[in-house]
């Protein structure tokens, strides 16, 4: 399939990129809502705007309401949202979470609110100070006609605003996904604040009971869900990691043609421009990894998995080269607060670490290879 976009898709494009530098900037967004404290670490009235123009229901299907559109279309709304750093719970509830409620009774009791911009999701997987969803050791026992859930989770983006969050845990089956609501009894979460200002949350599940009807798909064949789950989040999120090198990248070739010195722009001197050169080629390429990623996502493709781990890992490498090469050209001034640079930076180490980093991928995919 051609690596580039049809001309709905250049159209969802440039919808996505007039509304997130409009109403999901900078200034607006991330600075406001970081300056004032807000324990969610975003707009809900964005949230909201989010479900009027339709992109919290690209991913659901139109039987059920939503665009009944796919993975290319995620990941182009996503870019943007890296793009302009537009704090959003829409990589984790309107991509992974419905990417796992696809398919699932559960998806009636949430859709109508994900669709609305009303509900905020959660994904609890990880329990280690690394993704490794492979290494799941949360126990969910049986007790009644449900389940009792007992153990750790962190590293659960939007945990502490989130309305129920979908977990995974390992029942005598095996692993087994559960929407569990956020007032559930024996449920203590306790929001943290990550490095670009977002907020995650440590989440302790004390014996937390949950009915039958909770479980998504069936009991002990939560794997096959968890893996379709994080292979969705893992490509979005390398979109929004090539929205974040887009972005540093415009803004660092922005400077180096305004900053001065010896009476030339910076811009004229060959040594950035080769460095430019070479960080506007890590970024085409890592974009043409992610949208074919994307297409397999969509194709149904077995190399799907491989490929995402490619983009993931690439993305990962080319957002952080773009942030690093920022801050530098940018020069003394890159390291204050004043300047956006430093802002894409810290959102290029949160993406990094989330679903899983370079070497993460590296390794999975020599795996999958099996070497």
């Amino acid at each position: 399939m051609p690596l580039y976009l049809t001309e709905d898709q250049a159209m969802l494009r440039d919808t996505a990129r007039g509304f997130m530098a409009g109403e999901g900037d900078i200034a607006g967004q991330l600075r406001k809502f970081r300056d004032m404290g807000c324990k969610d670490g975003f707009g809900h009235a964005l949230w909201r705007q989010f479900g009027e123009m339709g992109f919290t229901g690209i991913l659901v299907d139109e039987a059920d309401g939503g665009m009944g559109m796919g993975h290319v279309e995620a990941g182009i709304v996503m870019e943007e949202i890296g793009r302009n750093l537009t704090p959003s719970p829409f990589l984790i509830t309107a991509v992974a979470v419905v990417e796992a409620l696809r398919g699932s009774a559960m998806r009636t009791r949430w859709l109508p609110g994900i669709l609305a911009g009303e509900t905020v999701a959660a994904l609890a997987v990880d329990e280690g100070p690394k993704h490794r969803p492979e290494a799941v050791a949360m126990r969910a026992e049986r007790s009644g006609n449900g389940f009792r859930l007992s153990g750790r989770k962190q590293f659960v983006v939007q945990g502490a605003s989130a309305d129920f969050v979908v977990v995974a845990a390992r029942a005598d089956e095996g692993v087994t996904l559960f929407a569990v609501e956020k007032d559930a009894a024996g449920l203590e979460v306790e929001g943290v604040r990550l490095a670009d200002s977002s907020v995650g949350a440590r989440m302790d599940f004390r014996g937390v009971e949950v009915d039958s009807d909770s479980v998504i798909g069936e009991a002990g064949q939560g794997e096959a869900v968890l893996r379709r789950v994080l292979s969705a989040g893992r490509s979005a999120a390398a979109s929004e990691m090539v929205g974040v090198a887009g972005g540093a990248m415009a803004m660092t070739v922005d400077y180096l043609k305004q900053r001065k010195q010896f009476g030339r722009t910076i811009g004229e001197f060959q040594a950035l421009q080769h460095r430019a050169a070479h960080l506007y080629s890590e970024v085409e390429i890592a974009r043409a990894a992610t949208l074919k990623a994307q297409q397999l996502l969509d194709e149904g493709s077995a190399e799907a998995e491989a490929m995402v781990s490619v983009a993931k890992a690439k993305a990962g490498r080319a957002s952080t080269l773009a942030v690093q090469e920022g801050v530098q050209m940018h020069g003394g001034i890159g390291m204050t607060d004043e300047y956006d640079i430093g802002l894409y930076m810290k959102r290029d180490r949160v993406l990094n670490e989330l679903f899983g980093d370079p070497s993460y991928h590296s390794d999975k995919l020599a795996r999958i290879k099996g070497y």
